[in-house]
């Protein structure tokens, strides 16, 4: 993995919505700048290919299936990420829905 300048060696995140798209962009950002990344997102598949993809390139990653909207859900997910990784730097919040606004 090659760190860049601003390198987040050391550091923990989350990112939700980490399957696909703007989410799994970053989480692939963060692991190649040095940070251990936890993929949270509701498609199992789609976050564990992202996370094997980190594994892959020399990075730490933790993939966790989680619905947002499950409080109990998202406690789970940084209780395993800080028992993982030993704590939380990073929380970028990217999950998409629809919202249904009747």
């Amino acid at each position: 993995m090659s760190h860049t300048s601003s390198s987040l060696t050391g550091k923990v995140a989350i990112v939700t919505g980490a399957g696909r798209g703007i989410g799994r962009a970053i989480a692939l950002a963060y692991a190649d700048a040095g940070a251990a990344v936890t993929c949270a997102a509701r498609t199992a598949a789609e976050i564990d290919a992202v996370a094997a993809e980190i594994e892959a390139a020399g990075g730490r990653a933790l993939a966790v299936p989680v619905d947002v909207t499950d409080a109990a859900q998202v406690q789970a997910m940084v209780a395993q990420t800080v028992d993982t990784f030993g704590g939380l730097d990073i929380l970028v919040i990217n999950a998409g829905g629809n919202l249904d606004r009747n």
